[in-house]
């Protein structure tokens, strides 16, 4: 990376900063957390479905099992913000994975016992979500602390995450056919085991001084964000209670136009195209093809998450939204293809075209806030962030089957695809998103 700097007689010339890896023993480290954690957590539902079907249990209770963990996760992350923001995150991180390797360890033994009342399971689902809640904003903080260049470090979990989002319900469907379903719980237990040991082998490096716009679009586009700094910093040095925290997180948000219009835009995009999507799609493909076929899809859309996290490594746009946009509109290829009636292989290539948008987007939007947020409320305003991400999410998958009844599937897919492009659309339309200028936060 290059720098100007003055020279003796006035002169600019270009000094060469050294550049910094992203491979560092600590990030390693973090890479490998997340890693084994993602594994285990996409190896749950297979093995939550096949142990409560085998031992009698409904339909019904595999769906209420895997919902509680998601409404504890969304209502107690927010809080679980203001707490990470004040106090070490890399030791609640680890504090959520023991809790975690004791709450599986504990499904474990009652899947192997061969008696499972849904009551324990429900227990164990609402200690996995708090744990989760507990968790989750801590990794924005983490990330920006240990990369030396967000971006990549972002793109580097996104790609890893997606790839064990391939091989976890492989693996869990392999145990449970060999073995049972107990075992496939005692394997999730240890990947939370080895997440700890990673993240206590890590050490956290100071925090990072605030970043300084690099243009004067960006000062524009960041206004607020030095008075939010000032403030913050005060009002968390004289402590405060949970109100106090809640209030400080939201205040970041409020002033930053391109963060809370994004959110509301994201609310929308949850509701009417992506919450619909996932049963609607299931539906569609398993009734019109076959579950092979479905099985087919949802592989290539984890393939081209894989794609899209490994081009966010390479590709490096002055304005990192703007082009999240762009990804935001690629996701229409898949309930358009599917909506459409169009033959399988073409589905397929609609979902990798949908999964490589939205990795792109998720890594450039996780690396604006980031980069853009000053580190005293970034936990919390991560934490906004997932809590807004998810609100929307499981409503608009419980209407999407009574709308679907009223107009039909393919056409709500359509619907959604329509929408997806109108949100692409208001992305780009609003000045301060459109004109939010990367922080390059090499060197």
């Amino acid at each position: 990376m290059r720098a100007r700097a003055r020279g003796g007689h006035g002169d600019t010339v270009l000094a060469r900063q050294p550049e910094r890896r992203l491979w560092t023993r600590d990030f390693s480290l973090f890479f490998l957390s997340r890693a084994v954690a993602r594994l285990g957590d996409t190896m749950l539902p297979v093995a939550l479905a096949a142990g409560l079907l085998q031992d009698g249990h409904s339909a019904t209770s595999v769906g209420v099992a895997m919902a509680v963990p998601t409404v504890s996760w969304a209502v107690l992350v927010i809080f679980a913000g203001v707490i990470a923001d004040r106090v070490d995150p890399r030791r609640l991180m680890i504090g959520a994975d023991l809790v975690r390797l004791v709450s599986q360890s504990c499904a474990a033994g009652i899947f192997f016992a061969g008696h499972v009342a849904l009551w324990q399971v429900l227990v164990i689902g609402l200690v996995n979500g708090g744990a989760a809640a507990v968790f989750q904003p801590g990794v924005a903080s983490t990330v920006r602390q240990l990369s030396a260049d967000a971006q990549q470090g972002n793109g580097a979990v996104r790609t890893v995450e997606a790839v064990m989002s391939l091989v976890g319900p492989t693996v869990a469907g392999l145990l449970v056919a060999v073995t049972s379903a107990g075992s496939v719980f005692a394997v999730h237990a240890g990947t939370y085991a080895a997440s700890a040991l990673f993240l206590w082998a890590l050490r956290l490096p100071g925090r990072p001084a605030a970043q300084k716009p690099a243009t004067p679009e960006s000062a524009t586009a960041t206004a607020g964000t030095t008075t939010a700094t000032t403030e913050s910093r005060t009002k968390s040095a004289a402590g405060g209670g949970m109100r106090q925290g809640l209030r400080e997180g939201w205040s970041a948000v409020r002033v930053r136009p391109w963060l809370w219009g994004v959110l509301a835009l994201w609310g929308f995009f949850a509701l009417t195209a992506r919450g619909p999507a996932a049963p609607l799609i299931a539906t569609e493909m398993v009734k019109e093809h076959d579950v092979t076929a479905f099985g087919l899809v949802n592989s290539a859309l984890g393939c081209g998450t894989v794609l899209g996290g490994l081009l966010a490594m390479r590709l490096r746009p002055a304005f990192q939204l703007r082009a999240g946009a762009v990804g935001v509109a690629a996701f229409a290829a898949f309930p358009l293809a599917v909506g459409s009636g169009q033959p399988v292989p073409v589905i397929a290539v609609g979902a990798v075209v949908a999964g490589l948008g939205m990795a792109f987007w998720g890594v450039m939007w996780a690396t604006s806030i980031q980069t853009q947020v000053p580190h005293e409320v970034l936990n919390r305003v991560y934490a906004y962030d997932i809590a807004g991400s998810i609100a929307f999410l499981p409503v608009g998958e419980a209407l999407a089957g009574p709308a679907a009844g009223l107009v039909g599937r393919r056409a709500m897919l359509l619907a959604g695809a329509a929408c997806t492009l109108a949100v692409s659309v208001a992305l780009l339309s609003v000045p301060a998103i459109r004109r939010l200028r990367r922080v390059d936060d090499q060197g």
